[in-house]
């Protein structure tokens, strides 16, 4: 499948790993940094959707989706965790929960950007969801330097698959694309119940902000692990 992500702002806070434990498959471990699990909410937009064998699909191959995650590993390969994610297109979602077993939902969601600055709306419209809403503005900043392997960048944004679950069997799904080009962002304002909605507290304290413009990803059939 091949697709690009852009006007993508990584929010994350850091999180008791012990809060997330029950939310996750027992087959997977929690990825910490320095002793400390995190959570993060992502908004962005996709474009150039289509799979590697098809043309592109009228009305599938570009949207805005937002999802909520942590960071895990099985065999000592790190990944993604998807607590949520919601879209908006009703056919993506319903793709994406069929053929990844990924927690879609679908939402209302617009994005409005003037210079650097960009406001990002979303309303979850799944019955079967939790509630659950983002409304946030942000600035993008300065490009920053190459995240390091080591790096809290690297730890939060450099991960190469994600992992799904159903009916007891864990699956993974490799994730291609270069470095991520970040740069700093600024909040300007933060109204989220995304977080809320899985039944954890709102996390306390200022979160880590990174902004990518754009990048182009590969990401590969699921296996089953």
């Amino acid at each position: 499948m091949h697709q690009s992500w852009g006007k993508l702002l990584f929010i994350h806070w850091t999180i008791d790993a012990d809060l997330l434990r029950p939310l996750i498959p027992p087959r997977l471990s929690i990825d910490t940094f320095e002793g400390q699990a995190w959570i993060g909410v992502v908004p962005f937009t996709m474009w150039g959707i289509q799979a590697s064998f098809l043309p592109a699909i009228p009305g599938t191959s570009a949207f805005h989706e937002l999802n909520v995650r942590t960071y895990v590993h099985y065999d000592g390969l790190p990944g993604v965790w998807f607590f949520s994610l919601d879209a908006a297109n009703k056919l993506a979602v319903w793709a994406a929960r069929k053929f990844y077993y990924l927690p879609y939902f679908n939402a209302e969601i617009s994005l409005e950007e003037k210079e650097k600055t960009i406001r990002y709306y979303s309303r979850r419209q799944d019955a079967p969801g939790a509630p659950a809403e983002f409304n946030t503005v942000w600035t993008t900043g300065e490009p920053l330097a190459p995240a390091r392997p080591g790096s809290i960048e690297f730890f939060l944004t450099e991960r190469y698959c994600l992992y799904s679950h159903q009916r007891e069997r864990l699956y993974r799904s490799r994730i291609f694309h270069q470095p991520w080009p970040l740069q700093s962002a600024t909040l300007n304002s933060y109204q989220s119940t995304m977080i809320e909605s899985l039944g954890l507290a709102a996390p306390a304290g200022e979160p880590l902000l990174h902004y990518a413009e754009s990048i182009a990803v590969e990401i590969w059939p699921l296996q089953r692990v």
